[in-house]
């Protein structure tokens, strides 16, 4: 049995150690905000954070959950509301398709917390391994540059 916090809820499950964690997220828990792009850790949409960290979902052995806390792109609305960051993405208009927008939101709120005003340079290389075939890359810097001003 691994056991770890899912969004800041204490969950467990017999899945295999070492199944992808976005297979047990999808399946298992139906957090479906990360999405299966490339599987092999190189596009960015499985990102989520393990204690903080952000991972790429797709390539990470659910055993390197155990005891840790996951959080997803849905694990940081607040109150049931958008956080500052998902709400800056809305007002920018940051999202074509939507595919990537989820793995760039939790990578980009791992950059904000460890940096809360970056520049423009550290957004652009933060964000650098997630990809977006869309080309909403100057309204994605602009969304997080927003949300780091409080805007």
């Amino acid at each position: 049995m691994i056991r770890f916090k899912l969004n800041g809820q204490n969950v467990q499950t017999d899945a295999p150690p070492g199944e992808p964690l976005l297979q047990v997220l999808s399946n298992d828990f139906q957090m479906n905000g990360q999405k299966f792009g490339c599987g092999k850790a190189q596009c960015g949409a499985c990102t989520v954070q393990i204690n903080g960290d952000p991972v790429r979902s797709c390539v990470v052995p659910l055993s390197a959950a155990d005891g840790r806390s996951i959080t997803t792109v849905a694990g940081l609305a607040v109150g049931g509301k958008p956080s500052r960051l998902q709400q800056a993405f809305i007002d920018e208009q940051a999202a074509q398709c939507g595919y990537c927008t989820a793995g760039i939101i939790v990578q980009a709120q791992a950059l904000l917390d460890r940096n809360p005003k970056p520049t423009d340079a550290e957004v652009r290389s933060a964000l650098d391994g997630n990809l977006c075939r869309c080309g909403a890359h100057n309204r994605i810097v602009r969304a997080v540059l927003r949300a780091s001003k409080g805007a």
